[in-house]
C-alpha cells in the first residue's frame, strides 16, 4: 500500500509565523520519509525566503489583488483554488494552514477531487466585514478534519463553531536559531544604538494582536523612571492591513516621551538568520499579546536562551509558568507590564532563572 500523498498549503510565502510553521512541518514530514509537497501563493521567481529540500510549488499570486481586505482574500482563494485544481489529483490529503487555503482546498474537494481536507486553526482573525466573518467561519466548518494548536483554541472551536478538533501543539527546532558568529551580536546592538542599554525585543511588527501599544506605554513608564531601556521590533509583513493601527501607535511615541529610531526601533521583516541574531542579541523578549493561537515567538526566544515576558493569556499558561519560565503580567495592563520589564532590567538572577526554569 503506497503512503498517502500530502500537500501542505498556505496562502503566502511571507516569512511570518504561519508560513514558517508550514515550511517546518513540510520539512519534518519530508525528513521522515513522507510523500509531501509544500504549496503556497507567492512569486515563483523570488522563491522561498530560505533554501529547503522539501518539494514545493509556488503558485503565482492573484493578477488583480484588489484594494480592500475582502477583495484580497477572495482573490487569493480563487487563485489558490485554481492552482490546486490542476494538481490536487496528485494528493490524498490537503492540509490547509489558514482560512484562505482551507476555502480553496474545500472548493477543489467539492468539485469532485477525492481528497481529505485537514485544517489547522492557529487562531481566528477579528474580521469586521460580514463576508470575511462568514468566510472564516466556513473555513472552520467545511474541512473534513480540524486541528488546533492549543487547548484554548480547542475549546473556542468547540464552543463557537461546534466543531470537534484535535490538539497538535506547535514546536520549534532549536537548530533554526543558532548563535551568531563572533561580533554579530555587538554589531547588531551597535547598529541600533544600544550602547549598553537594555534591549527588549518585540516580534511580529506593530499590530493589534501583538499588544504593541501596551509595550510602548510600559516602556514610557520605565523611561520616566530613568530606566535606560529600548524596544526593537522585528517583523510586520501581514496579509491584513494594520497601517492605521501602526500609524496611530507610532504617533503616540512623542507624547510618551519616546523617540522613534532611538527608544523604539523598527527593524522590519528580517531573514531567519537575522531573526536568530536578534534573539541572541536582545536582553529579553517583550511579547504582550492580547490574542494568540500559541505564540511561536515565545518558543523561539526560549530556544535561543532569551528570557520572556508574555501575557497571562490562557494559551501561554499551557506551557509557561509565571515567575518560573516567563513573566506573565495581565493582558493589556500597562502598569503590570512595566513592572515585569523593570524586574528583568534590574534583576540578572531573575533573567537567568527564567532561562533555566
Amino acid at each position: 500500500m503506497r503512503p498517502q500523498r500530502v500537500a501542505i498549503v498556505t496562502h503566502s510565502t511571507a516569512p511570518r509565523g504561519g508560513f514558517v510553521h508550514a515550511l517546518s512541518l513540510a520539512e519534518e514530514l519530508h525528513r521522515q520519509g513522507a510523500d509531501v509537497r509544500l504549496v503556497a501563493l507567492g512569486d515563483p521567481a523570488a522563491g522561498l525566503f530560505r533554501p529547503t529540500t522539501v518539494p514545493h510549488t509556488i503558485l503565482p499570486g492573484p493578477s488583480k489583488i484588489g484594494t480592500t481586505l475582502g477583495e484580497r482574500v477572495f482573490a487569493a482563494i480563487d487563485t489558490l483554488a485554481g492552482g490546486l485544481a490542476g494538481m490536487a489529483g496528485g494528493f490524498d490529503v490537503v492540509h490547509a494552514q489558514d482560512c484562505i487555503a482551507a476555502r480553496a482546498a474545500v472548493r477543489v474537494r467539492d468539485a469532485g477531487t477525492p481528497v481529505t481536507v485537514v485544517r489547522t486553526v492557529h487562531h481566528v482573525d477579528d474580521f469586521t466585514t460580514q463576508a470575511l466573518v462568514d468566510c472564516q467561519r466556513q473555513a472552520v466548518l467545511e474541512p473534513d478534519v480540524v486541528l488546533v494548536v492549543s487547548e484554548q483554541w480547542r475549546r473556542i472551536v468547540r464552543d463557537e463553531y461546534g466543531r470537534r478538533a484535535e490538539v497538535v501543539h506547535n514546536g520549534v527546532d532549536p537548530d533554526r536559531l543558532p548563535a551568531p558568529a563572533d561580533g554579530a551580536r555587538a554589531g547588531l546592538r551597535d547598529g541600533i544604538g544600544a550602547e549598553g542599554r537594555f534591549v527588549f525585543l518585540g516580534v511580529g511588527g506593530v499590530e493589534p494582536r501583538k499588544g504593541s501599544v501596551h509595550a510602548f506605554h510600559a516602556l514610557a513608564r520605565l523611561r520616566r523612571e530613568g530606566v535606560d531601556a529600548m524596544l526593537a521590533v522585528v517583523g510586520g509583513h501581514s496579509f491584513q492591513d494594520y497601517a492605521a493601527y501602526r500609524a496611530a501607535a507610532l504617533a503616540e511615541l512623542p507624547g510618551l516621551g519616546l523617540t522613534l529610531g532611538r527608544d523604539v526601533v523598527l527593524a522590519g521583516t528580517v531573514t531567519e538568520e537575522q531573526l536568530a541574531c536578534w534573539y541572541h542579541s536582545a536582553d529579553a523578549l517583550c511579547f504582550p499579546s492580547v490574542k494568540e493561537g500559541w505564540g511561536l515567538a515565545v518558543l523561539e526566544a526560549m530556544a535561543a536562551g532569551l528570557p520572556v515576558i508574555a501575557s497571562d493569556l490562557p494559551v501561554f499558561g499551557e506551557y509557561l509558568e509565571d515567575g518560573v519560565s516567563a513573566l506573565l503580567p495581565p493582558v493589556a495592563d500597562d502598569v503590570a507590564l512595566a513592572r515585569a520589564m523593570r524586574s528583568l532590567v534590574h534583576d540578572a538572577a531573575l533573567r537567568e532563572r527564567l532561562v533555566t526554569g
